[in-house]
């Protein structure tokens, strides 16, 4: 801008106002015309990334609205709402808790404290931002948004949504170090330029000197020296490749807003990139690669198989009436019984809503079941015990102790069972082996197995009631009372999506709570398992690989595909060996006590439908439709950010390689640049924000996925790149080199005016070099394939730059020739013109069939993703470091 200013005043000064003001006006408003792109372009995503992030707080939550559980956004919570919470949900807004059963509040995010706090009715207030640490409760708004406690802190602070991915980290550092020796260079033109037209060995085209000592008035002086420093400056301009972190923000910008619309909402950016080098994926069983449409389908009930397993007319009142009564008070969810005889509305999880729906089967009427006792105390299901309880008062002094949970841990609690008429039996080995080949016959069949169970207990047994919040219910002495498989059907496309990550290199491994038969039966099903007879460490249970050394756990992790009745620790140990053991690691998870393994893996991926907010906050992506075919788009995504990364890098150093030596070369020989300073702007701009929108946004293909993984290590600029760049390079430059100093022999230009053949001259090579930049984007989108034109109509966006670009530099030659020193060509330098650049086409297809050694060329651009643990605890080299070590 300083340039193009003291040229304007130098330009008006010397030749007046009518003339003088092109050159100045012309530097300066291609320099807007980059800023203002470039601006508009970046502003454009820092929108959708501020879209996303409000997309990021839109939590959807359970209200009591008239009686009735409804879904509503947290944007659309009121005053008075009525609010169900459970384990691992955030408490949406401030509020007082009315009912609640071993409920606990994790306060920390308020109050600094790692305390958990019991709330009752004593203490019954809530802050919005809390989670849930245990227990569940309803809770009534009293404040929300800016009137909450939380509201008031968050105005206060405003959330920093510039957070740099390890990619751009190592791009701004590489974009640095080509700076540097743009720098170096533009310094040593200025230095040439200045010597040799101060020494008197720079000419105009008539053949006289530019500057003869003595003779040179001081504002002629001055505007050379300013024309030389223009140069020097727009060099500079070229060399500085200030479009490779622009590219990384688009790409990851386009990604993230295609990514949604593909059921994934990307709550950090770096989990982009660390996806596309994913080499396993250990996946949740229940919603991910199942419906999570659950039905009960079997019953095993008063010793017998209930066939259909609603049908309790072999037994007795008695026997009935107990499964109903723990049905009804033993659960997290709810049905609402509209009025006019309308069906009923069964809310909670899908494993609840299974046994609450076959509980209205054997004629269960909820409200009035509930209300004919009252809940003492209440064990929330737990994912680490596996079972949940409620203690309940039957009449005056009696009490019933029921538990539910994983059909065989319950089973090894019962010492007796109840048969068809109520009576209570022994539990004998032989009915022990009846019950667990029913629970077999269930696994196999795929059927998730929950066992029922009871206690009775003397109300004096029951602590008073202001020492019952340390009761712990006893889980001894049960009694069965039966057994129901419960069926949750694989997902259609489950087995094509798992078929196609083996393809990808990408291995994907099972982690359930279920037991080994059903883990077994659904790994078969959907095709992580081949072999029905595989045993250890193949198909492992989550205790035995609990109880082995860390080194053995490293050696086995590697074998497992699927891991049965694990606990979340379990999961966590697993991801530990499987990174030690140099893989990077996606885990997705739902409950809360899946947070440390999301935490520690390198792309943490919650479930958006059943995740709990704990689960959420502590991943990278959450998979909205909980669909395992979405998890496998993310990984295309994730490869396509590396692609396209890389075909705009080989895309941008051609030119910058062949500017930089067509001016050096033509600054030492001659002392003029063939490319003058608007050219170069415009070819800046070409290349770096245009270049970038075209390339940047290409949509993944299938190819990507019939590749391996890209390594932690691996070179950002492959040997196949390097070739691509460097035929093509190498071929601009020879071919400009060539009419840089033969051109007014080969375009016969010898007898023309000396002035007007330099300038058709030097508009040729203009034209040439610029459409040698079109075909050079064609090539690189498709670095490794012969096909270039391969998937080109899905990429409008490609299409409408490659158009803008050639016609706009059409209307610069034909009609903006006083602002960018050109003059028109005729139609056969056209056709001249086309065919030099066409010609880098079959040059690049033939380079294509030279083949490639496979150790890097140069490892100075060694950079893959590193997991996001490697960036936050700098166990990588950070992209700084790495240029040290250049």
């Amino acid at each position: 801008m300083v340039a193009a200013a003291v040229s304007l005043a130098l330009g008006i000064y010397t030749e007046g106002i009518k003339e003088g003001w092109y050159d100045g006006a012309s530097i300066g408003f291609a320099v807007l015309l980059v800023i203002f792109v470039t601006a508009t372009s970046d502003y454009k995503q820092s929108l959708q990334f501020q879209n996303l992030n409000e997309e990021k707080q839109n939590i959807q939550l359970e209200v009591v609205r008239g009686g009735r559980r409804i879904k509503v956004s947290i944007f659309d919570l009121v005053v008075g709402d009525v609010v169900p919470l459970k384990i691992g949900d955030q408490v949406p807004a401030d509020g007082v808790l009315i009912s609640g059963h071993s409920f606990s509040i994790d306060e920390s995010s308020m109050t600094g404290e790692s305390k958990i706090v019991n709330k009752d009715q004593k203490s019954p207030f809530m802050m919005s931002g809390c989670k849930v640490a245990d227990g569940y409760g309803t809770m009534l708004v009293t404040a929300v948004g800016i009137n909450t406690e939380w509201g008031l802190l968050m105005a206060s602070i405003s959330e920093d949504s510039g957070e740099e991915t390890p990619l751009q980290v190592r791009l701004n550092g590489v974009a640095t170090f080509i700076g540097i020796i743009g720098l170096s260079v533009a310094v040593a033109v200025l230095v040439v330029l200045l010597a040799r037209y101060f020494t008197g060995h720079t000419y105009n085209p008539d053949g006289s000197p530019q500057y003869v000592k003595g003779k040179m008035g001081v504002g002629e002086t001055i505007r050379g020296v300013v024309k030389i420093f223009t140069v020097a400056v727009t060099i500079v301009v070229v060399a500085v490749p200030e479009g490779l972190p622009l590219a990384v923000t688009l790409t990851l910008a386009f990604s993230m807003r295609k990514m949604m619309r593909d059921k994934a909402l990307v709550r950090r950016l770096s989990a982009c990139e660390t996806m596309g080098s994913a080499t396993t994926i250990c996946s949740d069983k229940t919603g991910t690669l199942t419906l999570n449409q659950m039905t009960v389908v079997e019953a095993y009930f008063g010793g017998e198989k209930m066939d259909p397993p609603d049908n309790t007319q072999k037994l007795s009142a008695a026997v009935s009436t107990m499964i109903i009564e723990g049905i009804a008070q033993n659960t997290s969810g709810s049905i609402f019984e509209p009025e006019g005889g309308q069906a009923p509305e069964v809310t909670g999880s899908p494993t609840e809503k299974a046994i609450l729906s076959w509980g209205l089967q054997l004629g269960m009427k909820f409200s009035e079941t509930r209300s004919k006792s009252s809940i003492l105390q209440v064990f929330p299901f737990n994912s680490e015990k596996k079972r949940g309880g409620v203690a309940v008062q039957v009449g005056d002094s009696e009490v019933h102790v029921y538990w539910k949970g994983a059909a065989e841990l319950i089973l090894e609690s019962c010492t007796s069972w109840i048969d068809k008429d109520g009576s209570k039996q022994s539990m004998t080995p032989e009915k022990v082996g009846e019950f667990k080949k029913f629970i077999e016959d269930m696994a196999v069949a795929s059927l998730r197995c929950v066992a029922f169970a009871y206690r009775p207990c003397e109300m004096s047994d029951v602590p008073k009631e202001d020492q019952r919040a340390d009761w712990v219910l006893p889980e001894d002495n049960l009694i069965m009372l039966g057994i129901v498989g419960i069926k949750d059907p694989c997902r259609p496309g489950v087995q094509d999506s798992i078929r196609l990550c083996a393809a990808a290199g990408i291995k994907v491994r099972m982690v359930t709570g279920d037991n080994l038969q059903t883990a077994r039966a659904i790994a078969l099903e959907c095709g992580i398992l081949t072999d029905p007879n595989v045993s250890e460490p193949t198909i492992i249970e989550g205790k035995t690989f609990r109880e082995l050394s860390d080194l053995e756990r490293e050696e086995v992790a590697d074998k497992i595909s699927v891991m049965g009745r694990s606990s979340p620790n379990d999961k966590l140990l697993l991801v530990k060996a499987l990174r030690n053991r140099g893989h990077v690691v996606a885990v997705t998870g739902d409950g809360t006590n899946d947070a440390p393994a999301l935490h520690e893996a390198d792309i943490g991926l919650s479930m958006g439908i059943q995740g709990t907010e704990v689960a959420k906050e502590s991943s990278d992506i959450i998979i909205l439709d909980d669909n395992f075919a979405t998890l496998v788009r993310v990984v295309r995504w994730g490869r396509s950010v590396y692609a396209n990364i890389q075909k705009f890098i080989q895309f941008q150093l051609t030119v910058n390689v062949a500017a930089l030596i067509i001016n050096v070369v033509s600054a030492v020989s001659s002392g003029d640049v063939p490319l003058n300073a608007v050219q170069l702007l415009w070819v800046n701009l070409i290349m770096d924000t245009l270049g970038a929108l075209a390339l940047a946004t290409e949509p993944p293909n299938n190819h990507l996925m019939q590749r391996p993984p890209v390594g932690r290590r691996e070179p950002l600029i492959t040997n196949i790149m390097w070739r691509n760049l460097l035929i093509m390079a190498f071929y601009q430059v020879a071919i400009l080199l060539t009419l840089t100093f033969k051109g007014l022999t080969l375009l016969r230009l010898e007898h023309d005016n000396p002035a007007h053949a330099e300038i058709l001259k030097n508009t040729f090579i203009f034209n040439t070099f610029v459409l040698c930049q079109v075909f050079s984007e064609f090539n690189a989108r498709k670095p490794d394939e012969l096909n270039i034109f391969k998937g080109i109509a899905g990429n409008k966006l490609f299409i409408a730059i490659i158009a803008i670009t050639v016609v706009l530099q059409v209307l610069i030659i034909e009609f903006l020739g006083k602002f960018t020193t050109t003059v028109r060509l005729s139609w056969q330098l056209w056709l001249v013109s086309i065919g030099l650049a066409f010609v880098s086409w079959p040059l690049a297809l033939v380079g294509k069939l030279i083949p490639v050694p496979d150790r890097p060329f140069l490892d100075m651009f060694t950079c893959c993703c590193p997991g996001k643990k490697e960036a936050d605890d700098g166990k990588e080299d950070s992209g700084v470091k790495n240029i040290e070590v250049v």
